[in-house]
């Protein structure tokens, strides 16, 4: 098992996962200071966190209230 975690190219992943975890950050940031969202704000949080980048694309996309 080790050796497959050793050929993963990780310079290539690592970026990939710094920006996912920016973005959901952000999107946790923006739920937290959004008054009013498109669907409870406790079913958002799951959404964010477990959905991955989807999630978070559902969030910014759908999720947001405009006003």
């Amino acid at each position: 098992m080790n050796e497959t975690l050793l050929n993963i190219p990780w310079k290539l992943i690592a970026p990939v996962i710094a920006l996912q975890l920016i973005l959901m950050i952000a999107a946790l940031i923006s739920l937290a200071k959004a008054e009013e969202t498109n669907g409870p704000k406790w079913m958002w949080v799951p959404i964010i966190v477990l959905g991955n980048l989807i999630g978070i694309v559902a969030y910014f996309t759908v999720g947001r209230r405009n006003q």
